[in-house]
C-alpha cells in the first residue's frame, strides 16, 4: 500500500469556481482540482451570493457566510465535508 504525501508549499489556491456539479480550484502553479459539489453539503445548499463570498487562505478556502473551510490537501485526499 502506498501513502499519498503532499508538499503543502505547492498547494496554494489562486481562484475558485463553483459550477452546478463541481468545486474547481486553480492553484498558483496552474493546476486545477475539481471535486464533486455533493461532497460539500453546506456549499451545495448555499446561494450563489454566499458561494461568491470566499477568502483564499494559504492552504485552502473559507466561505464566511456559511462557515465552511476546505483545505486543498483534504480535497486531494478525497475528504468530504460533514
Amino acid at each position: 500500500m502506498t501513502t499519498l504525501e503532499l508538499d503543502v508549499g505547492d498547494l496554494k489556491p489562486r481562484a475558485v469556481e463553483v459550477t452546478a456539479s463541481e468545486l474547481v480550484v486553480t492553484l498558483v502553479d496552474g493546476r486545477r482540482i475539481a471535486t464533486p459539489l455533493e461532497w460539500y453539503p453546506r456549499l451545495q445548499r448555499a446561494s450563489a451570493a454566499e458561494r461568491e463570498q470566499y477568502e483564499i487562505m494559504p492552504m485552502g478556502i473559507h466561505w464566511p457566510l456559511i462557515d465552511e473551510d476546505l483545505s486543498i490537501a483534504g480535497m486531494l485526499r478525497g475528504r468530504r465535508a460533514k
